[in-house]
C-alpha cells in the first residue's frame, strides 16, 4: 500500500505546483485570473491529498504486502484474491435507463422521466439480486 501512497504523494505535489502556476498564467491573460479552472485544480489537489492521506494511514496500520517489501517473493502473493462477478447485462440496462432519465429531464418530459425512473429501479433491483436467482445463484 505504500507504493500506491507514494504515487499519490507525487500527484499531489504536482498539483500543488501546477495550480498556482495556472492561476498566474491566466491572471496575466484575463482580468483577475480564471477562477473556474483554478477552483477545479484546487479541488483536484484536495482530492489527491485526501487519497494520499487515506492510503498513507492504512499503509502504516497494515502489515506490508509482498510487493511492498524488498525481500518479497512472487509466491507469497499467491492465493485467492477475492470474488469477481461473471458477466452481467444489468449494468447496461441501468446505464441506459439513467441516460433516459437525463434525457427526460433535459426535454422536461416528466411522463418519460417517471417511466425511465421505474425502469431504472427495476434495473437496479435486477442488478442487486442477480446472485439470488438464475445461473449464478448461491
Amino acid at each position: 500500500m505504500k507504493s500506491e501512497a507514494w504515487i499519490f504523494v507525487v500527484c499531489t505535489a504536482f498539483m500543488v505546483l501546477v495550480t498556482p502556476a495556472y492561476w498566474f498564467v491566466t491572471a496575466a491573460s484575463e482580468e483577475g485570473g480564471d477562477w473556474t479552472g483554478t477552483s477545479a485544480l484546487v479541488m483536484c489537489t484536495l482530492l489527491f491529498a485526501m487519497i494520499t492521506v487515506y492510503l498513507g494511514f492504512h499503509a502504516m496500520r497494515m502489515d506490508p504486502r509482498p510487493e511492498d517489501r524488498e525481500d518479497g517473493d512472487i509466491a507469497e502473493g499467491a492465493g485467492e484474491y477475492g470474488f469477481f462477478p461473471p458477466f452481467s447485462w444489468w449494468p447496461l440496462w441501468a446505464a441506459l435507463t439513467f441516460g433516459l432519465v437525463v434525457l427526460a429531464v433535459a426535454m422536461a418530459a416528466w411522463w418519460l422521466f417517471i417511466i425511465a425512473a421505474v425502469l431504472g429501479l427495476l434495473a437496479l433491483a435486477g442488478w442487486n439480486f442477480e446472485y439470488y436467482r438464475g445461473e449464478f445463484k448461491h
